[in-house]
């Protein structure tokens, strides 16, 4: 079963479908005991930072997320999902965030337009299971204010450019993440979780399940 995680706001039923067209099990829920027991897991996100934390913290979640990563589940940020993993956020004068991977998430510059809202062509910076069949310079959808800055380099797999050139998508070991939202960017979208949902159900390049 992939969970996808309910902190109390965000488009999860959309994940959810998203995957249920595709013929996965996926389930929605804030149960830390069915979190901890998934074969797989998806944090999705909208919203700010703050709220985001808020609302795993009053949950009890982050502890289920932390120890659901240590264990080496298969793990998928997106879009605010994406950017809590990181250590921090600029938005709304600083908030800790999980701390899942280093670095910091920004502000787009002043004199943009923002949020950040539609389509945009995106650079597969390296090869990696959530891009197989997915030809480079795709078009993804996205809504965001703010954008992750990795303290390392190698974990960004996939960059765009709206005024700046910026990181659309991480991976580092089991844990995975996009700034676009897969479930609004058509069939090539959906493609993304279906890669994820393989690594799911083979396991990571390297730790196969079984």
């Amino acid at each position: 079963m992939i969970a996808i995680v309910d902190y109390g706001a965000g488009n999860l039923r959309s994940v959810e479908k998203a995957l249920e067209r595709l013929g996965h099990d996926a389930h929605v829920t804030s149960d830390p005991k069915e979190i901890l027991g998934a074969s797989g897991v998806i944090l999705p996100g909208v919203g700010a930072a703050a709220g985001i934390m808020g609302g795993l913290r009053r949950q009890g979640l982050v502890a289920p997320i932390l120890e659901t990563i240590e264990r080496g589940t298969p793990f998928l940020g997106v879009c605010m999902g994406l950017q809590v993993l990181f250590s921090w956020s600029d938005e709304g004068g600083g908030e800790p965030c999980l701390d899942v991977l280093p670095g910091r998430v920004r502000r787009l510059p002043a004199g943009l337009k923002v949020p950040h809202m539609g389509w945009n062509d995106m650079h597969q910076l390296q090869p990696h299971p959530l891009w197989d069949g997915i030809p480079d310079g795709s078009y993804f959808y996205f809504v965001h204010s703010f954008y992750v800055d990795p303290e390392q380099r190698s974990m960004a797999i996939g960059e765009t450019y709206y005024g700046i050139p910026f990181t659309a998508a991480v991976a580092r070991g089991n844990v995975m993440g996009t700034q676009f939202h897969p479930e609004k960017s058509g069939s090539l979208g959906i493609h993304v979780y279906e890669n994820f949902a393989k690594l799911v159900r083979n396991g990571l390049p390297g730790n196969p399940r079984g």
